[in-house]
């Protein structure tokens, strides 16, 4: 089934349907080796944690909704309509961070991933939201940021049920977090009360209980804020570390049309690898997951402009590109 996917991407196809087919492949190699890591564990229980972690859809005849469960967590799906995007790829590191903020959503809390720079904590959050039906709004944070104007955008959030990613939100002043604090937990003790309205800025305002708040966090950033004790208490920390790069750039191979994926993956990440660590440092330097993408994008036009061309000639082509 998978390589029958693959064969339709490099046919013609509009840019909406390549768009569905390499969501569906990227999708579909996360369900395979799921099912490959079942078998291996020898899993035969519905009560298994290798089962249970994972994020599981199912639709109720009885209430007539679908509802998205992981470990002992369950969340009604929220049909918001988010267009024709793109999945994140699935590594066991997203596994882990889709437990720690769905745990952190289940016990009326907030999720903070932090990590260095490319690592995913920002594209996570979002593709968990994609995943549970619900928009997630991205805001940078910077020092010029006053306890007024993220009061306003947590008012907005709280009305609409929508989520907010708050990026790099240790670059905020520690007097305006303090207050911060302060909003953050007037909102989850209303969630928590179950409350349809609550007051919030001098203002009563309405409460859908499908709100989100997570904050992402880059340990090296230079002019970073220490959070405040009282503001750490209502955030879940999740600690993302450096990403499996090989699997990643298997699974955005497959994507763009390649069969022999895992082969060409592990040539790519090797040299890649090797450039990072026997190269000069230079500035213009990136060896990061951003610069990995765009070369295996440029490999995906590559084979689907000759498709008679052995897909080791594009791998050639595509480690020249690199160097």
């Amino acid at each position: 089934q998978l390589n029958s996917l693959i064969h339709m991407l490099l046919g013609d196809l509009s840019p909406g349907d390549r768009q569905k087919i390499m969501t569906i492949c990227t999708i579909d190699v996360h369900a395979r080796d799921v099912v490959a890591n079942l078998i291996s564990q020898k899993v035969a229980s519905a009560q298994a944690f290798a089962w249970l972690s994972q994020l599981r859809h199912c639709w109720d005849d009885e209430t007539g909704h679908c509802y998205v469960n992981i470990c002992d967590a369950q969340f009604q799906f929220s049909y918001e309509y988010l267009g024709n995007t793109n999945r994140l790829v699935i590594t066991p590191l997203t596994d882990r961070c889709y437990i720690t903020l769905t745990q952190s959503l289940h016990l009326t809390m907030s999720g903070a991933p932090s990590g260095p720079a490319g690592t995913g904590k920002t594209e996570t959050t979002k593709d968990l939201g994609r995943s549970l039906g619900i928009m997630v709004y991205v805001f940078n944070c910077s020092e010029q940021m006053d306890y007024k104007s993220i009061g306003n955008i947590y008012k907005g959030l709280a009305q609409t049920g929508v989520w907010g990613c708050f990026d790099e939100f240790n670059r905020i002043s520690v007097e305006v977090l303090s207050v911060v604090a302060v909003q953050v937990k007037t909102i989850q003790d209303a969630i928590r009360n179950k409350k349809r309205r609550f007051h919030f800025l001098g203002e009563e305002i309405d409460l859908k209980p499908t709100v989100g708040i997570f904050i992402t966090l880059n340990p090296g950033y230079a002019g970073r804020a220490e959070l405040p004790e009282n503001l750490k208490a209502l955030f879940r920390p999740c600690a993302m570390v450096i990403p499996d790069f090989e699997l990643i750039c298997e699974i955005m191979l497959v994507a763009e049309g390649f069969i022999d994926a895992r082969l060409l993956a592990r040539k790519f990440i090797c040299l890649y690898t090797l450039c990072k660590e026997l190269l000069s440092k230079q500035d213009h330097y990136d060896w990061g997951l951003r610069a990995i993408k765009s070369v295996l994008v440029v490999a995906g036009s590559l084979k689907r402009e000759d498709r008679s061309r052995p897909e080791a000639q594009v791998g050639i082509t595509l480690l020249s590109l690199v160097v």
